[in-house]
């Protein structure tokens, strides 16, 4: 999905707001060239090789430059950079993904409005799924509705606090399907959000790089 170039970017705020990143970005501790830099910033998801899109957080003008605060896919949970406003495009996010991991369900909302709840897997105790705010990092067909993780994976922008790798892979948790619907309502994943391959299809409908995720027990 292209957005439009926005002048003032973003336009509003008060809305919450996803930025797609144009080119490699420096992502900074404050606003302005003198912030100290504290990561390049990619355009290429690295899992999914799509585009980046990063929920933003704050707006700020220095010296006349617009810049933005954006929540990184990066280490530690809830880590956010500034970066310059011209290096990205954006788009208004009407959604919010709502997580209770003690009655095991997610729930979609579209401006404040429940739109639809699903059942869901959690983290088990040992490897708890991480709570706090997040956001969508990626949205990742795998092309094989039989696989471990279903036909979709929404990795978001938090990790586990129990594990650096897990299968390969960093310890990034994500919201996929799965081959084992029979676990849906329990305590069963390394922390990722399991859901049945029929909700996650329904849930890829809707939700886009930079959707909030709020995770609570």
């Amino acid at each position: 999905m292209t957005a439009p170039r926005s002048p003032v970017a973003p336009p509003n705020p008060r809305r919450s707001w996803a930025g797609r990143l144009l080119v490699v970005a420096t992502a900074r501790a404050n606003p302005g060239p003198g912030g100290k830099p504290l990561r390049l910033l990619q355009p290429i998801a690295p899992l999914g090789a799509g585009p980046v899109w990063l929920q933003v957080r704050g707006v700020k003008v220095v010296r006349g430059v617009r810049w933005v605060k954006v929540l990184m896919p990066v280490r530690p949970n809830g880590a956010t950079g500034w970066v310059r406003a011209s290096d990205m495009v954006f788009r208004p996010i009407d959604l919010r993904i709502d997580v209770d991991l003690s009655d095991h369900r997610l729930t979609l909302f579209r401006k404040g409005k429940k739109v639809r709840t699903f059942r869901i897997a959690t983290g088990t105790t040992k490897n708890p799924t991480p709570t706090g705010r997040f956001a969508v990092a990626e949205v990742i067909p795998t092309g094989d509705p039989k696989a471990f993780l279903g036909p979709i994976v929404m990795p978001i922008t938090g990790f586990s606090e129990t594990l650096n790798e897990f299968a390969g892979g960093n310890g990034r948790v994500a919201i996929h399907g799965t081959s084992l619907p029979e676990l849906i309502g329990t305590r069963a994943s390394h922390g990722c959000i399991r859901m049945r391959n029929a909700d996650i299809r329904v849930l890829n409908r809707w939700v886009r790089g930079g959707t909030p995720v709020i995770i609570r027990n």
